[in-house]
C-alpha cells in the first residue's frame, strides 16, 4: 500500500497538503481544453500522464509543488506540447 506524499505548497506560503490524484487530473484536463482539444482527448492524456506522475511519485514521501508542475509538464509533452506550455506557464494550475 502506498502512503500518501505530501506536498510542499509553492515556497511554504501556503499549507502543505497530500497529493490529490483528482486535482492533478482536472488541471491536465484544463491545460487540455484551453488550446482546444476534445473531452475525451482532454480526459485520455489527464489519465495517461497522472498515471505517470504517479509511478514518479512512487516512494516519495514529500514533494513540491513545483517537483510535480515539472515532472507533469514533461509527462503532457509526450501527448500534447501546446497544453504542456500552458500547463507550465501558468501556475495557478495547481
Amino acid at each position: 500500500m502506498r502512503y500518501p506524499t505530501h506536498v510542499i505548497k509553492s515556497e511554504g506560503k501556503r499549507p502543505s497538503e497530500d497529493y490529490s490524484r483528482e486535482k492533478l487530473h482536472a488541471s491536465i484536463v484544463s491545460a487540455c481544453l484551453s488550446v482546444h482539444s476534445t473531452i475525451s482527448q482532454a480526459e485520455s492524456t489527464a489519465q495517461a500522464v497522472t498515471d505517470n506522475v504517479e509511478s514518479w511519485l512512487d516512494n516519495k514521501p514529500e514533494v513540491t509543488s513545483s517537483d510535480i508542475r515539472n515532472i507533469s509538464a514533461q509527462f503532457l509533452h509526450t501527448y500534447n506540447p501546446d497544453a504542456a506550455y500552458i500547463y507550465k506557464s501558468n501556475p495557478n494550475t495547481i
